[in-house]
């Protein structure tokens, strides 16, 4: 082979050697990644992991977006784009057991009527197109689960809810939740009547209520659900005991003082449980009950009160708290895309053991300066005066709502003790009977337990969070307790997942100085307001009496006396300044803002012109002497 032959032909075959490389890697090489993001956003979690790799049957993503309504919305559109890119690290780990497809509904087309038909949310836009931005999953024994709209603000759940939803999808019976409670609404199937929480249980887990006086707990049982529960018998103890070294998923909500109790209607104060507690169990986990209620001034929820002579005002009173979501955790699923308040009825407190064999985290707590008051107080209708009266400050704040995780010993280290037959000759039998199919008694958890504790149980009270004009929530307690279940009902990989960081980088320079412009201008500018609508409030009054429609307009001279007049015109001149002044402050909030968005513009459109050249400057200058030798 000549040399002119050679070069061609050796380029030639390294082209084809490239291609065929390219070939035979992409396949072997799709599972890899490099994740070079700070929070490392593309990296999935070890739980997602083992999700994916345990699917058992093919499941079908159709991610659901409308590319052309999307591109009018730059914080849809990088969202788009995240989820577009989190599938696929989804699809490289799972491989053929997991199906993704994408569709575009555009209008009047079948791919529209797909996303309708399956659930997926229309937005209205400010064009004449919907917006579809969601996911629709299945299986296949057609069993199907939507997010209806993935919402850019909840980017920090967004592993979760995929993972979640493949999860169910891989095991498509619902979850088997079983409920304890001497509450009123929260008894019965939830189909008809109780709670809203209640009612939120029934339609999405198969709900089974355990009666005060149960022998044994129900088969298969997932999650135990234990509202205000009664004073458990130690056969009733012993049964709980084993549930949770077997299953270990459980949500308690204890009370030192039930108001929603106490407030039944089928029996008096004297005959109700106004405490309740962890038992035999507190001193186990190493988490105990406080004795008395909490109330706390910072959080304090506004309720209405009477005002005397038939009239109701609103006030904040301390023994009700909304607990904001600045006092919640946000790394924790449960908790970290509640937006509202959580609102609790005179809880109490949480007290943790330092030696505690748990890990504990503290989900919801109260603000720094919380006080205690006497149960047997907090238990009626103590007004928010004598509240304030038994107010006093303490100096930390206390935990709410905490989430132990860790492996369990069990309450009984002597065994099963004997239940307590009833005296009645036929229920003792049943009794008997069921009491035989009890599970044999283990002493040590066989895997990590995960159970959520709750220092108060009128939390579930519908007059707490829900409008019972409309049936609407205005605080977060369903949406909390829901998401709770949620997570320690599904696949146990799904508890090691946690928050993520959200993909979106606020200009924290900007937000600094927006923020020290605020407290800068929010006084005088809460003033200057103030002093406007005091000063139109009083022209308004002067012009009705000079009977003119018009601001600067009409002949008061007629029914305005020399004073009025004078201070008609005042106030013309003072309205006039002060919204001047109103500008001025507004000009001046925004003017570091804009100086600095002018200085980064310069940079960079100027910038790397500038470097380039100054460096080219540098060179010849560095090479001038040895020229001139």
């Amino acid at each position: 082979m000549t040399s002119k032959a050679f070069q061609p032909a050796a380029t030639a075959l390294i082209v084809a050697i490239f291609i065929a490389a390219v070939l035979i890697l992409q396949p072997l090489m799709r599972g890899a990644r490099a994740d070079f993001t700070e929070q490392q956003l593309y990296t999935l979690s070890d739980g997602t992991r083992n999700v994916l790799r345990g699917i058992d049957e093919p499941v079908d993503l159709t991610f659901v977006y409308t590319r052309r309504v999307g591109q009018d919305f730059p914080a849809v559109r990088a969202y788009a784009t995240r989820v577009r890119e989190l599938l696929d690290a989804y699809k490289a780990v799972a491989g053929p057991s997991l199906r993704i497809r994408e569709i575009d509904p555009e209008p009047f087309s079948e791919a529209e009527d797909e996303a309708l038909a399956a659930g997926i949310v229309a937005v209205d836009t400010d064009g004449n197109d919907p917006l579809y931005f969601g996911l629709i999953g299945g299986n296949t024994v057609d069993d199907e689960r939507v997010i209806p709209f993935l919402a850019p603000e909840q980017e920090e759940t967004l592993e979760y809810d995929l993972t979640r939803l493949i999860a169910r999808l891989d095991r498509p019976e619902p979850p088997v939740v079983g409920v304890l409670s001497t509450l009123q609404g929260m008894s019965g199937d939830g189909r008809d009547s109780g709670y809203t929480f209640l009612r939120e249980i029934a339609k999405g887990f198969t709900l089974e209520e355990i009666n005060e006086d149960f022998f044994s707990l129900p088969e298969d049982m997932d999650v135990l659900i234990m509202v205000h529960p009664p004073e458990l018998n130690d056969w009733q103890a012993w049964l709980v005991d084993q549930f949770l070294l077997r299953k270990g998923r459980a949500i308690i909500m204890v009370d030192p003082a039930a108001k929603t109790s106490q407030g039944s209607a089928f029996a008096g104060l004297g005959e109700r449980q106004i405490r309740s507690d962890l038992g035999r169990f507190g001193p186990r986990w190493g988490v105990t009950l406080s004795d008395d209620a909490l109330a706390d001034t910072e959080t304090a929820l506004p309720i209405q009160a009477e005002a005397g002579e038939g009239r109701t005002t609103v006030l904040r009173h301390p023994l009700y708290l909304a607990a904001p979501p600045a006092l919640m955790s946000h790394d924790s699923l449960i908790t970290a895309d509640l937006g509202r308040t959580v609102n609790f009825g005179a809880p109490g407190a949480l007290i943790l053991d330092e030696d505690s064999p748990f890990d504990h985290e503290v989900l919801i707590s109260t603000g720094p300066a919380p006080s205690w008051i006497p149960a047997d107080r907090a238990v009626t209708e103590l007004s928010a005066q004598d509240t304030l009266e038994l107010y006093e400050a303490q100096e930390t704040a206390q935990p709410l709502a905490i989430r132990l995780h860790g492996a369990l010993v069990s309450a009984f280290p002597d065994g099963a003790p004997n239940p307590d037959m009833p005296d009645d000759a036929v229920l003792a039998e049943l009794a008997r009977a069921e009491a035989e199919t009890a599970a044999p008694h283990i002493s040590t958890s066989e895997r990590d337990a995960e159970i959520l504790i709750i220092a108060d149980a009128d939390m579930v009270d519908d007059g707490l969070y829900v409008n019972l004009e409309n049936s609407t929530a205005f605080a977060d307690n369903g949406n909390f307790l829901m998401n709770a279940l949620d997570v320690l009902s599904g696949d146990a990989n799904l508890l090691s997942l946690r928050a993520r960081a959200s993909s979106r980088r606020p200009m924290k320079r900007v937000e600094a100085m927006r923020d020290e412009a605020q407290e800068r201008f929010f006084d005088e500018q809460a003033r200057l307001e103030s002093s406007l609508a005091e000063s139109q409030a009083r022209l308004e009054e002067l012009q009705q009496v000079g009977a003119t429609d018009g601001f600067f307009e009409g002949d008061l001279e007629a029914n305005l006396n020399d004073a009025e007049r004078a201070e008609l015109a005042r106030l013309r001149e003072d309205i006039v300044e002060t919204r001047s002044r109103l500008r001025s402050i507004e000009r001046d909030f925004r003017r570091e803002i804009d100086g600095l968005e002018a200085w980064l513009k310069f940079f960079n459109i100027f910038g790397g012109p500038i470097i380039i050249g100054a460096l080219g400057l540098f060179v010849w200058w560095r090479r001038r002497p040895g020229e001139r030798r």
